[in-house]
Protein backbone atom coordinates (compact mmCIF):
# COMPACT_ATOMS: atom_id res chain seq x y z
CA UNK A 1 0.00 0.00 0.00
CA UNK A 2 2.95 2.19 1.09
CA UNK A 3 4.30 1.99 -2.53
CA UNK A 4 1.16 2.27 -4.38
CA UNK A 5 0.83 5.81 -2.38
CA UNK A 6 4.40 7.10 -3.40
CA UNK A 7 3.95 6.20 -6.89
CA UNK A 8 0.24 7.83 -7.18
CA UNK A 9 1.63 10.52 -5.58
CA UNK A 10 5.00 10.87 -7.71
CA UNK A 11 7.49 10.43 -4.84
CA UNK A 12 10.01 8.62 -3.49
CA UNK A 13 9.63 6.30 -0.35
CA UNK A 14 12.40 7.67 1.53
CA UNK A 15 9.97 11.31 1.65
CA UNK A 16 7.00 9.32 2.40
CA UNK A 17 9.09 7.27 5.28
CA UNK A 18 10.36 11.05 6.26
CA UNK A 19 7.15 12.73 6.92
CA UNK A 20 5.17 9.45 7.91
CA UNK A 21 6.12 6.69 10.68
CA UNK A 22 3.56 4.16 9.00
CA UNK A 23 1.03 3.74 7.27
CA UNK A 24 -1.22 3.92 10.19
CA UNK A 25 0.29 7.41 10.87
CA UNK A 26 -0.66 8.11 7.23
CA UNK A 27 -4.25 7.06 7.37
CA UNK A 28 -5.00 8.78 10.39
CA UNK A 29 -3.65 12.19 9.23
CA UNK A 30 -6.17 11.84 5.78
CA UNK A 31 -8.92 11.37 8.16
CA UNK A 32 -7.98 14.23 10.65
CA UNK A 33 -7.66 16.05 7.06
CA UNK A 34 -11.06 15.01 5.97
CA UNK A 35 -13.24 16.53 9.25
CA UNK A 36 -11.16 19.48 9.46
CA UNK A 37 -13.17 21.58 6.80
CA UNK A 38 -16.61 20.30 7.84
CA UNK A 39 -15.81 20.69 11.68
CA UNK A 40 -14.49 24.44 10.65
CA UNK A 41 -18.35 24.94 8.88
CA UNK A 42 -19.99 23.75 11.59
CA UNK A 43 -18.79 25.81 14.03
CA UNK A 44 -19.16 28.91 11.84
CA UNK A 45 -22.95 28.25 11.39
CA UNK A 46 -23.41 27.59 15.24
CA UNK A 47 -22.03 31.04 15.99
CA UNK A 48 -24.74 32.34 14.14
CA UNK A 49 -28.10 34.25 15.33
CA UNK A 50 -31.68 32.33 15.78
CA UNK A 51 -33.61 29.67 17.92
CA UNK A 52 -32.30 26.37 18.83
CA UNK A 53 -34.27 24.86 16.38
CA UNK A 54 -32.80 27.28 13.47
CA UNK A 55 -29.08 26.75 14.76
CA UNK A 56 -29.54 23.13 14.57
CA UNK A 57 -31.28 22.88 10.97
CA UNK A 58 -28.16 25.27 9.57
CA UNK A 59 -25.64 23.26 10.96
CA UNK A 60 -27.40 20.08 9.66
CA UNK A 61 -27.93 22.28 6.22
CA UNK A 62 -24.23 23.04 6.25
CA UNK A 63 -23.32 19.25 6.88
CA UNK A 64 -25.65 18.38 4.01
CA UNK A 65 -23.79 20.81 1.45
CA UNK A 66 -20.81 19.10 2.19
CA UNK A 67 -21.93 15.72 1.54
CA UNK A 68 -23.23 16.72 -1.75
CA UNK A 69 -20.22 19.35 -2.64
CA UNK A 70 -17.50 16.75 -1.78
CA UNK A 71 -19.09 12.56 -1.77
CA UNK A 72 -15.89 11.42 -2.48
CA UNK A 73 -14.35 12.78 0.42
CA UNK A 74 -17.70 11.21 2.63
CA UNK A 75 -16.76 7.73 0.35
CA UNK A 76 -12.87 7.99 1.51
CA UNK A 77 -14.19 8.15 5.18
CA UNK A 78 -16.17 5.37 5.01
CA UNK A 79 -13.31 3.20 2.61
CA UNK A 80 -10.63 4.02 5.51
CA UNK A 81 -13.12 2.78 8.11
CA UNK A 82 -13.69 -0.58 6.51
CA UNK A 83 -10.21 -0.80 5.64
CA UNK A 84 -9.23 -0.32 9.05
CA UNK A 85 -11.72 -2.99 10.78
CA UNK A 86 -10.63 -5.56 8.39
CA UNK A 87 -6.60 -5.37 8.75
CA UNK A 88 -4.95 -6.73 11.57
CA UNK A 89 -3.78 -4.62 13.88
CA UNK A 90 -5.42 -1.11 12.28
CA UNK A 91 -8.88 -1.79 14.40
CA UNK A 92 -7.42 0.69 16.75
CA UNK A 93 -7.33 3.43 13.83
CA UNK A 94 -11.23 3.16 13.29
CA UNK A 95 -11.81 3.78 16.85
CA UNK A 96 -9.55 6.97 16.56
CA UNK A 97 -11.54 8.08 14.11
CA UNK A 98 -14.88 7.49 15.39
CA UNK A 99 -13.89 8.90 18.89
CA UNK A 100 -12.68 11.77 17.14
CA UNK A 101 -16.09 12.03 15.34
CA UNK A 102 -17.67 11.60 18.79
CA UNK A 103 -15.77 14.36 20.16
CA UNK A 104 -16.14 16.91 17.65
CA UNK A 105 -19.97 16.36 18.12
CA UNK A 106 -20.34 16.68 21.58
CA UNK A 107 -18.18 19.92 21.39
CA UNK A 108 -20.26 20.93 18.98
CA UNK A 109 -23.96 20.03 20.85
CA UNK A 110 -22.45 21.74 23.94
CA UNK A 111 -21.94 25.56 21.85
CA UNK A 112 -25.16 25.16 20.18
CA UNK A 113 -26.65 24.49 23.69
CA UNK A 114 -24.71 27.38 25.26
CA UNK A 115 -25.30 29.55 22.75
CA UNK A 116 -29.48 28.75 22.47
CA UNK A 117 -29.63 28.84 26.59
CA UNK A 118 -30.49 25.56 26.66
CA UNK A 119 -29.32 22.18 28.46
CA UNK A 120 -29.96 18.91 26.83
CA UNK A 121 -32.05 16.25 28.45
CA UNK A 122 -30.00 13.66 27.33
CA UNK A 123 -26.59 12.67 28.22
CA UNK A 124 -24.46 14.53 25.66
CA UNK A 125 -22.41 11.62 25.10
CA UNK A 126 -25.20 9.53 23.97
CA UNK A 127 -26.62 12.61 22.37
CA UNK A 128 -23.10 12.50 20.26
CA UNK A 129 -23.18 9.20 18.88
CA UNK A 130 -26.93 9.66 17.86
CA UNK A 131 -26.32 12.46 15.97
CA UNK A 132 -22.94 10.79 14.19
CA UNK A 133 -25.15 7.95 13.49
CA UNK A 134 -27.51 10.15 11.89
CA UNK A 135 -25.28 11.77 9.62
CA UNK A 136 -23.30 8.82 9.04
CA UNK A 137 -26.50 6.13 8.06
CA UNK A 138 -28.09 9.76 5.70
CA UNK A 139 -24.57 10.25 4.24
CA UNK A 140 -23.98 6.70 3.20
CA UNK A 141 -27.23 5.95 1.87
CA UNK A 142 -27.04 9.44 -0.38
CA UNK A 143 -23.81 8.17 -2.16
CA UNK A 144 -25.69 5.05 -2.77
CA UNK A 145 -29.15 6.22 -4.35
CA UNK A 146 -27.94 10.51 -4.66
CA UNK A 147 -31.31 11.06 -3.38
CA UNK A 148 -31.19 14.75 -2.30
CA UNK A 149 -34.34 15.53 -1.58
CA UNK A 150 -35.47 12.58 0.67
CA UNK A 151 -31.95 13.27 2.69
CA UNK A 152 -32.97 16.35 3.34
CA UNK A 153 -36.36 15.19 4.89
CA UNK A 154 -34.42 12.75 7.07
CA UNK A 155 -32.24 15.69 8.74
CA UNK A 156 -35.24 18.31 9.24
CA UNK A 157 -36.64 15.31 11.20
CA UNK A 158 -33.59 14.85 12.95
CA UNK A 159 -32.92 18.38 13.71
CA UNK A 160 -36.72 18.91 14.97
CA UNK A 161 -36.49 15.46 17.13
CA UNK A 162 -32.85 17.10 18.74
CA UNK A 163 -35.43 20.32 19.76
CA UNK A 164 -37.31 17.85 21.32
CA UNK A 165 -34.13 16.73 23.37
CA UNK A 166 -33.34 20.63 24.89
CA UNK A 167 -35.08 22.35 27.77
CA UNK A 168 -34.14 26.39 28.37
CA UNK A 169 -31.84 26.73 31.20
CA UNK A 170 -33.51 28.82 33.93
Amino acid sequence: MTRAIVNEAGMPLGVFRYCFKSREELLQEVIKRLTESSVAAARQVFAAEGDLGSRIGDRLDAFWRGVEASPGEYLVGYELTHYALRQAGFEELAQRQYAHYLEVHRDLLTEVAESAGVRWTVPLPVLARYLNSVLDGVALVWLIDRDSESSREVLRLAGRHLETLAEKVE
